[in-house]
């Protein structure tokens, strides 16, 4: 079975409590020629150092991101072993995914809000890192640190992803990272507008905007799945999404504000004691699709699989270099991956097995 270096799923979607699950995931979705697996970090059971090295064991050639953790949560000396023993341990499949995370939260953990100029001086201590280049007497947006350093020998070459929403961070992801994971629920018009924002930040910075590899987060919700399933996985995700930042995400779609306010407004969303993608029970799914407009769920590939392989195709059209198939697992994406082999296009073959590479 070919492999599809153009697609990725991400591991453990949503809420886990069984990690272990992961195993079993990279190793089918190598099976069925997925070509990378993205790892997001929850802090319950999905620790992202652990599990990469599990992903990394698990395959022999899919790749694996972080996507993401947060620069604030390590001291930056850890954060750069951990992407220097998973390099090694991966052959060099892994790329160090990096986001700006949750400001309430950060509140309430008592660490600093992430700023760009955080991201982007902690970036280069890690690239310093990596390049066997002692970092001594830095006082910085990242922090102060008097000596840091891994190995005078080493010469890494590890890719950064970011990820990115808001016109200003695709700029700088644009800018500083060799790769950009989106975000579910972008219609096409948003994904194209990102992807040239993207380009634009890298060529303003004097870099060949190809160089950097777009991908888009595609939920895919195929109709071979049983209907309580499709409706957590569509309609629970997205009011989650809309639970936690919906005011970002309505704003960079264009979506109507006052649909958002009457969507929190309600009885069951304002009281609600947690996720509605991890906690809602049918009813709870189906009161809170009748909140949300077809327009935003319409964000996504649903239907047959051939439906579904024609949305993928839509995001090369807006400018994608690569699509996450979210929240399924690689055995409930196998019909899809068969009906888009059908019709690949042409010339995504070559692509590198390390998602944060564009070539």
């Amino acid at each position: 079975m070919d492999d599809l270096p153009e697609l990725g799923f991400y591991g453990l979607a949503g809420h886990s409590a069984t990690p272990r699950d992961l195993i079993a995931e990279v190793a089918e979705g190598e099976r069925l020629g997925l070509g990378s697996v993205f790892l997001s970090e929850r802090f319950t059971t999905k620790e992202a150092a652990v599990l990469s090295g599990a992903a990394a064991a698990a395959g022999e050639r899919i790749g694996i991101a972080t996507a993401a953790t947060n620069h604030n949560t390590r001291h930056p000396l850890l954060t750069a072993t951990l992407a220097t023993t998973m390099h090694r341990l991966s052959g060099g499949r892994f790329a160090l995914g990096l986001g700006r995370g949750f400001d309430m939260l950060f509140d309430v953990m008592g660490l600093p809000r992430v700023t760009s100029a955080q991201m982007e001086d902690a970036i280069g201590i890690l690239r310093r890192l990596w390049r066997g280049e002692a970092v001594a007497g830095h006082d910085g947006p990242a922090g102060n640190f008097p000596y840091l350093s891994q190995d005078p020998s080493f010469d890494e070459d590890i890719p950064i992803i970011l990820t990115a929403m808001g016109e200003r961070t695709l700029e700088f992801a644009g800018r500083v990272a060799d790769g950009v994971v989106l975000h579910t629920f972008f219609t096409d018009e948003t994904l194209a507008r990102s992807v040239e924002t993207i380009r634009r930040g890298a060529a303003e910075a004097g870099r060949d905007p190809a160089s950097v590899r777009v991908w888009s987060v595609l939920a895919t919700v195929g109709d071979h799945l049983d209907e309580e399933l499709r409706l957590r996985k569509l309609v629970g995700r997205l009011a989650t999404y809309l639970q936690g930042y919906g005011d970002l995400l309505v704003r960079v779609n264009g979506w109507d504000p006052a649909v958002l306010a009457r969507f929190r407004a309600d009885d069951l969303v304002s009281g609600y004691p947690g996720a509605f993608d991890v906690i809602g029970t049918a009813a709870d799914l189906g009161h809170v699709a009748g909140l949300i407009p077809d327009e935003w769920l319409a964000a996504s590939a649903t239907g047959t699989p051939g439906e579904c392989a024609a949305r993928v195709l839509d995001q090369f059209d807006a400018g994608a270099d690569g699509v996450i198939l979210h929240g399924a697992t690689p055995a409930e994406l196998a019909p899809v991956l068969d009906a888009y082999r059908r019709v690949r296009p042409a010339g995504l073959a070559a692509l590198p097995r390390n998602p944060g590479r564009a070539r």
